[in-house]
């Protein structure tokens, strides 16, 4: 998946002169973490939702309601605005995009074109619906995870034990937890006990939720 099938291309942006105030309603209504900002068609920076929040007059300020709203008039949001923005292009894979937003800790990523033109914006909210896409869960089935050792040939090995049952595979994934590594399947059926007595027979170890509830209680 690339980040030019999943990207926003009808989204928000901001002027530096734009007032503070606005951009907060359109954070608010959108409910966006992150504005991009635009002097003309050029992209400048973006702000964040905390740096707004904080530059509004608090609720407890000694101002007078016609000072409030007199100073609200003012506000723009130039000196909020972050020029360490980082950009992606749309051919850049999803999961590089991710690992970016999350190791920099930012709301989302603008995403530029071969002339450095912004054509579209990325957040967590795309990322979220792109993991609930990859594991299949709108499609139904039942999901089945279990413990693999690091070899080659598991998931050719598993996914035709499922094909053998005559039942479909929705999606797979593989996640690690405590060095140990899970390989989880979504399946077409809403009984996998046929699959999960073939993997048993097989010396799989299958898991669910019980066996880490030990765990969970410690904490």
């Amino acid at each position: 998946m690339y980040v030019g099938l999943k990207m926003l291309t009808n989204f928000p942006t901001l002027s530096p002169n734009d007032l503070i105030l606005d951009a907060d309603k359109i954070m608010e209504e959108k409910r966006l973490w992150m504005l991009l900002v635009k002097d003309k068609s050029k992209l400048v920076g973006y702000i964040r939702k905390e740096d707004v929040r904080a530059a509004l007059p608090s609720p407890a300020t000694s101002l007078s309601r016609h000072e409030i709203n007199y100073l609200l008039t003012k506000l723009t949001i130039d000196k909020l605005i972050r020029t360490d923005l980082i950009s992606v292009h749309p051919s850049t894979e999803i999961e590089l995009a991710a690992q970016l937003m999350y190791e920099k800790n930012l709301p989302g990523l603008a995403v530029v074109n071969s002339k450095n033109k912004l054509i579209g914006y990325i957040n967590r909210s795309v990322m979220l619906e792109v993991l609930v896409e990859e594991m299949g869960l709108m499609q139904g089935g039942s999901r089945i995870a279990f413990e693999v050792e690091d070899r080659t040939g598991v998931i050719a090995e598993v996914s035709k034990l499922i094909a053998d049952l005559n039942i479909s595979i929705i999606s797979t994934g593989t996640f690690f937890h405590a060095n140990k590594r899970m390989v989880v399947f979504r399946v077409q059926t809403e009984d996998p006990t046929p699959i999960l007595k073939e993997l048993l027979k097989r010396k799989y170890k299958v898991v669910g939720p019980e066996d880490f509830g030990k765990e969970w209680e410690k904490m």
